[in-house]
């Protein structure tokens, strides 16, 4: 009899094991899954097939803007108001042509029929249409006296992984709130359906200190996902905050997904755009001696020259609040719409919190 008991509790423990693991379960541990708030604990089961079909969504973008460059010397003490058409035609022989390029990550928001938009940075993609740079007097302050300046002629928006090429043209733009909206018509329909990002838009200002957030983007031009933690949420009382990821070149305009209630519930709530930085002056040799190796221990003799040096403050990264990305796409939704572009759907999508 007692042999039998046991045989039957042997068979009966892994049935009695798995309806512990349960959603009852997963509530006792995570008394917090059904709070209604963004979650701050790391996902409880595995988001990769979630996060893989948001990344397809999420593309790498290369800007190049080519600038014609007219230069004077400091004796010929050109003003600004001097620059005139027939200025510029006695300095044709000496102006050279020189570019500008960027690269960041953009996400598709709309694709229907041969119209294709995405949603990136400002910065990622706004070249200023002229550049003038001024000459120094003896105590390096700024003169009125211009050294050169530049005129746009062309600029590039390229995305990868995209049919015919991926050449984007810029449909709306907002310098202060950094935020752009590129599209495309392409000559023939795709062959296959590019991936629209589908996820509700949430709200930044229900971050809290500690939410967990994925990131999407491309840094140093690869296709990544990773996390962070928000600190400082709603630090300008417009919902921006901050994330402890590391931040490199290319990931401006990635998308940052919050977590309501577990997995799949992904919400929008915000898109990285810089990293905290500081610079400073340092002295350094001509820049014919290119990466020229100096031993330390000969004085250097050659000619010096001053200059610039920026470093990343790496783990301090400044995020868009989805607040601010949803005025940019009310303020503009009517001027893509009479463009053939719809952003509806995006911000209609409601989220689970709303």
């Amino acid at each position: 009899m007692a042999h039998k008991l046991l045989r039957l509790l042997t068979l009966a423990l892994p049935a009695l094991l798995a309806l512990s693991c349960g959603p009852s379960a997963y509530k006792t541990v995570y008394p917090t899954l059904s709070d209604g708030a963004y979650d701050s604990e790391f996902p409880y089961k595995s988001s990769s097939h979630q996060l893989e079909l948001i990344m397809e969504s999420v593309k790498r973008i290369s800007s190049i803007a080519y600038y014609k460059v007219y230069m004077f010397k400091a004796e010929e003490k050109v003003k600004l108001g001097n620059v005139t058409p027939d200025l510029l035609d006695r300095y044709e022989n000496s102006s050279i042509f020189t570019n500008n390029s960027t690269s960041g990550t953009a996400t598709v928001i709309y694709s229907s029929g041969r119209k294709l938009a995405l949603l990136t940075c400002a910065h990622v993609v706004g070249f200023a249409d002229t550049v003038v740079a001024y000459h120094v007097d003896a105590e390096r302050r700024l003169t009125q006296n211009i050294s050169s300046i530049a005129f746009k002629k062309r600029q590039s928006n390229f995305v990868a992984m995209l049919p015919e090429g991926g050449e984007m043209g810029i449909l709306a733009i907002d310098q202060d709130a950094d935020l752009a909206v590129l599209g495309t018509e392409l000559n023939m329909p795709p062959s296959l359906p590019i991936p629209v990002f589908h996820y509700p838009l949430g709200s930044a200002k229900e971050l809290e200190w500690g939410a967990f957030v994925y990131l999407f983007g491309y840094p140093s031009g690869f296709k990544m996902v990773t996390k962070g933690i928000v600190s400082s949420p709603n630090k300008d009382k417009q919902g921006s905050f901050l994330i402890d990821a590391v931040f490199t070149r290319g990931f401006s305009g990635g998308i940052c997904l919050a977590i309501r209630d577990g997995i799949p519930n992904f919400e929008l709530v915000g898109m990285v755009k810089l990293v905290s930085a500081h610079s400073s002056y340092i002295v350094t040799p001509g820049k014919e001696y290119g990466s020229a190796e100096f031993d330390s221990s000969v004085p250097y003799t050659g000619s010096v020259y001053v200059e610039r040096k920026t470093e990343i403050e790496y783990g301090i990264t400044q995020a868009i609040s989805v607040e601010r990305i949803r005025e940019f796409l009310e303020e503009n939704s009517a001027l893509l719409s009479s463009r053939g572009y719809s952003v509806t759907g995006l911000l209609e999508s409601p989220s689970k919190g709303s």
